[in-house]
């Protein structure tokens, strides 16, 4: 299932990937900083929904709350409940 995530508080404006059970690929991010978004997406490729968040929840950029790797980890959790529900 492909998925679009609009994030809250970071400068990317959304997320796009694809989620099968609970495996990540062609991670996507609309604006933000171009080239460690690209990174982010490469290491995260194949990962799992647990995997991800464990590594990437939590994580700020400056003083905010957030960044575009914690939404990341929001995204990955929420799109792989709305699955379950499809």
């Amino acid at each position: 299932m492909d998925y679009t995530y609009k994030t809250k508080g970071t400068c990317s404006m959304e997320i796009t990937f694809h989620i099968d059970g609970d495996v990540i690929t062609d991670v996507k991010f609309l604006g933000g900083c171009n080239g460690n978004l690209k990174a982010i997406g490469k290491l995260v490729e194949g990962l799992t929904v647990d995997e991800i968040e464990n590594k990437l929840k939590g994580n700020t950029c400056g003083l905010r709350p957030t960044s575009c790797a914690d939404q990341l980890a929001i995204a990955v959790r929420e799109a792989y409940e709305a699955q379950k529900t499809a």
